[in-house]
């Protein structure tokens, strides 16, 4: 019961991923993304494992789609699992084991593809794909987000969301944004309440921690 996307930003070569579910904690076992590399996301019975084996595997060089090859060939229990990949160049891989349930579909396009399984339709992926590519001028989180939310639009999935994040990854080994909401009635509203009213300091984050002394003062 999960949806799903990872993207690249090819103006300032950020990759990033968003995800939602019914279930607590999502933030902490779907989404896997490095900088400059690229980003994996392993849903449905989420093996955490599998998403910084994929980022050790794209950090060597290989493509999307040998990425998602190995990791499929490495786990006895692949049909359990659902899985995407982005690698340096934007392009885009995923699985849907035999075992994931309806309404599932993934969708790829531009440097971004979308997941989800358990959905009100399977329209979902499409919708965020979409909503991805219309936002091209955006901030890469920004486009994330309107990802999320036209995901929720056309159905979301078939349970209400109680739990979202937000990562985006620069050229730091920290996030550029880790957001993430648990336990929340209307997760993705109350993630763009967070994206909203962090935007505004994302850069101020990154000079406090690379040039201190560059850093304005704190409000």
């Amino acid at each position: 019961m999960t949806y799903s996307l990872l993207g690249r930003c090819a103006r300032t070569g950020q990759f990033g991923a968003a995800v939602t579910t019914s279930s607590l904690a999502v933030g902490a076992r779907v989404q896997h993304v490095a900088p400059r590399i690229g980003g994996v996301l392993t849903q449905h019975r989420t093996d955490p494992r599998l998403g910084p084996r994929g980022l050790e595997l794209l950090a060597g060089g290989c493509s999307a789609e040998e990425v998602l090859a190995a990791l499929v060939a490495s786990t006895p229990d692949h049909k359990w699992r659902q899985l995407a990949c982005i690698d340096a160049q934007g392009r885009t891989a995923h699985f849907h084991g035999a075992a994931v349930k309806p309404a599932m579909n993934a969708v790829h396009a531009k440097d971004c593809v979308t997941l989800g399984n358990i959905l009100a339709n399977d329209g979902v992926p499409a919708a965020m794909a979409a909503a991805f590519l219309e936002s091209e001028a955006e901030p890469l989180a920004e486009r994330l987000m309107r990802a999320m939310e036209a995901g929720e639009a056309a159905g979301g999935e078939g349970r209400p969301v109680i739990s979202a994040a937000l990562l985006v990854m620069e050229r730091e080994v920290f996030p550029l944004v880790d957001l993430r909401v648990d336990l929340a009635p209307e997760a993705i509203s109350a993630l763009r309440t967070l994206w909203d009213a962090y935007s505004p300091d994302v850069q101020t984050f990154v000079t406090r921690a690379v040039d201190p002394n560059a850093a304005p003062n704190p409000g």
